[in-house]
C-alpha cells in the first residue's frame, strides 16, 4: 500500500480518534467525546472542514497517483474512520444535510467518492472498505439489512470495487473483524458479506481469517466473494497466492490465528508474526522469508537439543541454508515442545500448525534428521561427536508460585496439594479437590485457559490474580472481550488484584493487593500459573563439560527459545531459533548481529530540536 494512501487512511482515523501526537482538537462528526476517541478531544466540523478534510482524501489520492499505485480505497472500515462514522445514528447527531435521514448521513462519503473518482477515476481503481454490520447490540450501530445494503444501493456507481467486512462500533468490537482464532471460525464474516452479494455487480472482496485455500476456493465459487483478503495469513506467509496458484498447499506457512501480530500492532511496538519469525525483520535485518544464503560453515555438523518450536525453526533454517549433517534430538516421544499439549486447550488446536508445518518442511530436507525418544546427557552431547551443539530444551511452569510481584514463592507450597499447567494438560492429571485455585500471574492465556479447562471439568474455580482483570494481555490479542464472559458463564469466580499468599493442606490465603483484606479459600487445591522456569541444568552440566574437555574437541556451544528466558509469546521463541541459525556463520553468533532501526531518533547536540538522520545502511 502507498504512503500516500496511508496518509489518507490514517488521517481519517485521526480526526476521530486522538489528538496525542498534535494536542490539537480532532475534527469529529459532532463536539462530544466518544469511546472512539480514546478520551481525545474533539470538536464538531463545521461545512468549511468537511470541505477541508474531503480536499485532504482527494490529494492523498493524487499521491497515489503520483507514486504509480493502481487503486485507492475510501476507508471506512471497523467503525474507525469519518466516513463511516457519518452513516452511523449513534455517532451521528447533526440535524443539517449531512445528518438525519440514510441518505443525508451518507453525504459526506458519497461527495468524497465523487471527488475523487473524477480526479483518478479513468486512471485508478476507486474502492471503498466498509463495515456492513456492526456487530451493535442496538439499533444506533449499522446493521446489514439497513445501513449496509442502503449505502451500497447509493453508492455503488461510484466504486470499482467493494472491500467488506463485520465489526466495530466501539473499542472492544473491532475484534469483531479481526477475530482470533480460539473463538472464530474460517470465514465466518459470511452470513452477514452474503447478504450483500444481490445488491452490487460490482467484485467484492472480503475478509475472515481465511487460511485455508479450500476455504477461500468455496467462498469464491459460491459467489460469496470475488477476491480473497487475507492480511494475518499473509503476514504469515507473504507468498500465499503463489503456493496456491503453484499448488503448494503444503508449503503454506499457514496463519494460526493467535493474533501476536495484532497485540504487537496494539502495544504500537513492531510487528510479529508467530508462524514467520521475518515479519517486521525484512528491512531491519535484511531476512527474506523464503531466500535463505549458503553458509559459510556449512560443512559443519550440527547437534540440537530439543524439538519445540525454537529448535525445530532452528533446524528448518539450517537445513535451508545448506548445512549437510543436522540432528535434532528430542528427549519425549514426540515433538513440539509445550505446544503440544498448549494445543489441546479448548480452541487452539490451530497452534499445532506451528509444530506440522515445520515437521512438513523438515521432512523435505533429507540432511536434517530428527530423533526423539532420546535423553541425553552433558557426556552423551560431547560424545555426539557434534562441530556445533544448540541447546532448546525449553522451560517448565514453576510449581512454588515464585513471581514477580511478590518476587518470592508462595508459603506452604511444598506441603499443599500444588498443581501446575503440565500437571492439568500434559498429563491429564486428575484433582481430588472439588474447589481449585488458579493463580494467575502470566497474564496471558495459561491462568485463563486452565481455569477454563478445570471449570468444564466439574470444579468450582477461583481465579485469582494481581491483575486488574483476567489475561490481560488477551485485551491485546481480542480474545478477552469473550474470554471473560465464558468464564463468567462457566461458573469462575474472578477474584482480581489480589494475591496467593499462603497454600495449605486444607485452605488456601489470599490477600488484596490494596485494602491488604485477608481471606482464606477453604479445602482448596491451588494451580500456579505465576510463571515458567527455564531449563538450565543441561545447559550448565554441558557449559562445564565442554570448557573441561581437550580443545580441540569442543564444539561451538549455543542455546536458544525459552530455555535461555521463557518467554510469553510463542513468535520470540521461534524468532531466537530462527536469528541463530540466520546469523551461525557470524563472527559471534550468540551475539546478535546490528540491525537498521527504524525510526529517527531526536539527539541534545546543541539544541533539543536537531534530528539525526538514520545511519546509512
Amino acid at each position: 500500500m502507498s504512503m500516500a494512501l496511508l496518509r489518507a487512511l490514517n488521517f481519517t482515523r485521526r480526526c476521530v480518534s486522538t489528538n496525542i501526537d498534535s494536542r490539537i482538537p480532532a475534527r469529529h462528526i459532532h463536539g462530544r467525546i466518544e469511546e472512539a476517541a480514546y478520551f481525545g478531544s474533539v470538536r464538531a466540523m463545521t461545512k468549511r472542514d468537511i470541505r477541508e478534510v474531503q480536499q485532504l482524501y482527494l490529494e492523498a489520492a493524487k499521491r497515489s497517483r503520483s507514486a504509480g499505485f493502481d487503486i485507492v480505497n475510501i476507508h471506512g472500515a471497523e467503525i474507525g474512520a469519518v466516513p463511516v462514522q457519518f452513516l452511523m445514528n449513534v455517532h451521528n447527531s447533526r440535524t443539517d444535510e449531512y445528518g438525519g435521514s440514510l441518505s443525508n448521513r451518507a453525504r459526506f462519503w458519497m461527495e468524497t467518492l465523487e471527488i475523487v473518482k473524477e480526479e483518478v477515476g479513468d486512471e485508478l481503481a476507486v474502492a471503498a472498505r466498509f463495515c456492513v454490520d456492526s456487530l451493535h447490540g442496538t439499533d444506533a450501530g449499522i446493521r446489514v439489512a439497513e445501513e449496509g445494503v442502503g449505502f451500497i444501493e447509493l453508492a455503488n456507481h461510484l466504486v470499482d470495487f467493494w472491500d467488506l467486512q463485520v465489526g466495530g462500533e466501539n473499542v472492544e468490537l473491532w475484534i469483531k473483524d479481526a477475530g482470533p482464532a480460539r473463538f472464530y471460525k474460517e470465514n465466518f464474516q459470511a452470513e452477514w458479506v452474503r447478504q450483500v452479494r444481490p445488491h452490487t455487480d460490482k467484485p467484492i472482496v472480503g475478509v475472515g481469517r481465511f487460511t485455508s485455500p479450500d476455504t477461500m476456493l468455496e467462498a469464491v465459487t459460491s459467489g460469496q466473494l470475488d477476491i480473497i483478503g487475507a492480511a494475518r495469513p499473509s503476514i504469515s506467509d507473504p507468498f500465499l497466492p503463489k503456493k496456491i496458484e503453484e499448488g503448494r498447499f503444503e508449503d503454506i506457512r499457514e496463519c494460526i490465528g493467535c493474533n501476536a501480530c495484532v497485540s504487537r500492532v496494539n502495544l504500537r511496538w513492531t510487528l510479529l508474526c508467530t508462524q514467520n519469525a521475518t515479519a517486521g525483520e525484512e528491512y531491519k535485518r535484511g531476512w527474506h522469508p523464503e531466500n535463505y544464503s549458503p553458509a559459510s560453515n556449512r560443512e559443519a555438523s550440527v547437534l540440537i537439543v530439543g524439538a519445540g518450536s525454537a529448535g525445530l525453526e532452528c533446524a528448518l533454517v539450517l537445513g535451508k541454508r545448506g548445512f549437510k549433517n543436522v540432528h535434532v534430538v528430542e528427549a519425549e516421544p514426540e515433538i513440539g515442545g509445550h505446544l503440544r499439549w498448549v494445543s489441546t486447550i479448548p480452541g487452539m488446536s490451530t497452534w499445532r500448525r506451528v509444530i506440522d508445518w515445520r515437521q512438513g518442511q523438515i521432512d523435505k530436507l533429507p540432511q536434517v534428521a530428527v530423533i526423539t525418544n532420546s535423553q541425553l546427557s552433558a557426556s552423551d552431547i560431547l560424545d555426539y561427536g557434534a562441530d556445533i551443539v544448540v541447546i532448546a530444551n525449553g522451560s517448565v511452569w514453576d510449581r512454588s508460585g515464585l513471581n514477580g510481584f511478590s518476587h518470592a514463592a508462595v508459603t506452604g507450597w511444598e506441603s499443599a496439594p500444588v498443581y501446575t499447567p503440565e500437571d492439568i494438560l500434559a498429563d491429564e492429571r486428575s484433582i481430588d479437590h472439588e474447589r481449585v485455585v488458579v493463580f494467575d500471574i502470566e497474564g496471558y492465556f495459561m491462568g485463563v485457559s486452565i481455569a477454563e479447562v478445570l471449570a468444564r471439568r466439574g470444579h468450582r474455580v477461583s481465579l485469582v490474580t494481581p491483575h486488574m482483570e483476567p489475561g490481560p494481555y488477551m485485551r491485546m490479542t481480542g480474545e478477552s472481550v469473550h474470554m471473560r464472559p465464558l468464564l463468567e458463564e462457566l461458573g469462575v469466580e474472578l477474584l482480581m488484584e489480589q494475591m496467593v499468599t499462603e497454600a495449605a493442606p486444607d485452605e488456601v490465603i489470599i490477600e488484596h493487593g490494596f485494602n491488604h483484606t485477608v481471606r482464606a479459600i477453604g479445602a482448596a487445591a491451588t494451580v500456579m500459573t505465576t510463571q515458567r522456569i527455564p531449563s538450565t541444568a543441561l545447559w550448565d552440566s554441558v557449559e562445564q563439560a565442554v570448557a573441561s574437555a581437550p580443545e580441540e574437541s569442543r564444539p561451538q556451544l549455543f542455546r536458544i527459545g525459552d530455555c535461555v528466558s521463557p518467554r510469553m509469546l510463542v513468535a520470540d521463541a521461534i524468532f531466537d531459533g530462527h536469528r541463530l541459525a540466520r546469523e551461525i556463520d557470524s563472527e559471534d553468533p550468540a551475539v546478535p548481529l546490528p540491525y537498521i532501526r527504524e525510526r529517527r531518533v531526536a539527539r541534545d547536540r546543541h539544541d533539543m530540536g536537531h534530528i539525526l538522520e538514520p545511519a546509512p545502511r
